[in-house]
């Protein structure tokens, strides 16, 4: 028998709850046994080329709150601006750098804490060079689509300035937004504001 179509109903959209943690980052919240450790939490190794930097920070909502339920995957080029992925046609990204990480804030303060290393230069879609930069995206309870930015490198001053995608913002005073600051010799601190003043700049993708 033949099911009438009108009997399948888009079911309603829900935010990541408090679940997303103990599916994605089991480890992170107790749950041991089901992997080694929690995928995406080691972006590097002994053998990983490049600058190696720390970039911690933490996502703030409209009230200036950071928000203790959050994660963040991040996705990047390696230090030749070569991605680990199969339509990488420039060249052999390194093997030893997975280009994706994982993490959730720490549930007392909300910060979170990505080990990787500085990406090189990668390409626009029409051939022209984009800065040194960090894909964001970021989820937790009261976000129903997951947030895109990006952060960019403070010393690449130059670089920043001829970057395709900050130059075509309408409002360039909002360029901060996507500037990690520099808080060491090879740490970054990255606060991604939701709402009010300061809102981080996000991509719809």
């Amino acid at each position: 028998m033949v099911q009438k179509l009108n009997l399948l109903k888009e079911s309603a959209s829900q935010t990541a709850g408090p679940y997303v943690h103990i599916g994605c980052v089991p480890n992170f919240c107790g749950i041991e046994g089901v992997y080694p450790e929690d995928l995406g939490a080691s972006m590097v190794n002994d053998k990983t080329q490049g600058e190696r930097i720390t970039i911690r920070g933490k996502v703030i909502d409209g009230t200036g709150t950071p928000l203790k339920d959050v994660m963040l995957e991040i996705w990047q080029a390696d230090h030749n601006g070569l991605y680990p992925a199969a339509n990488e046609h420039r060249g052999e990204a390194d093997s030893n750098f997975t280009g994706w990480g994982r993490k959730a804030g720490d549930y007392t303060s909300g910060e979170y804490v990505f080990e990787t290393i500085k990406p090189g230069i990668v390409p626009f879609f029409d051939g022209r060079p984009m800065a040194p930069h960090i894909t964001f995206w970021v989820v937790a309870r009261g976000i129903n689509v997951g947030l895109h930015t990006r952060m960019y490198f403070p010393e690449e001053e130059a670089a920043n300035a001829a970057d395709p995608i900050l130059t075509r913002l309408e409002h360039q005073v909002r360029v901060p937004t996507l500037i990690g600051k520099k808080t060491g010799e090879s740490e970054y601190t990255f606060d991604i504001v939701l709402q009010g003043e300061n809102e981080t700049v996000f991509f719809d993708i």
